[in-house]
């Protein structure tokens, strides 16, 4: 892990984005961290960072968790049939999409 003030990350961004490839930078302004730089590889890893740091979202699984605490969920093969009827339903009954199915 690589730390940084921010004077010097903005002298030489490009140097720290790809420092930020081998692991993440700390960005510090007066000695106290402010920010890190971390290198994304793929889509699926930047709805991830970008997910774990939403507000919104954070509010949503917590209530979700409340709600399987409080209600103790479902059982697991009924989750999946109704996934799979819910796919169902989307793509039309013979299990292909539909003609007006958006893709």
């Amino acid at each position: 892990m690589k730390i940084a003030s921010v004077a010097d990350v903005k002298a030489r961004l490009s140097a720290f984005l790809k420092e930020s490839e081998d692991g993440p930078v700390v960005v510090t302004r007066n000695g106290r961290a402010v920010a890190v730089l971390v290198s994304v590889t793929d889509e699926d890893e930047l709805d991830r960072l970008v997910l774990a740091h939403s507000p919104k979202f954070q509010s949503l699984l917590d209530l979700s968790r409340r709600q399987v605490e409080e209600t103790g969920g479902i059982p697991h093969q009924q989750f999946w049939r109704e996934m799979k009827a819910e796919g169902r339903k989307r793509l039309g009954r013979g299990g292909r999409r539909s003609r007006t199915a958006k893709r």
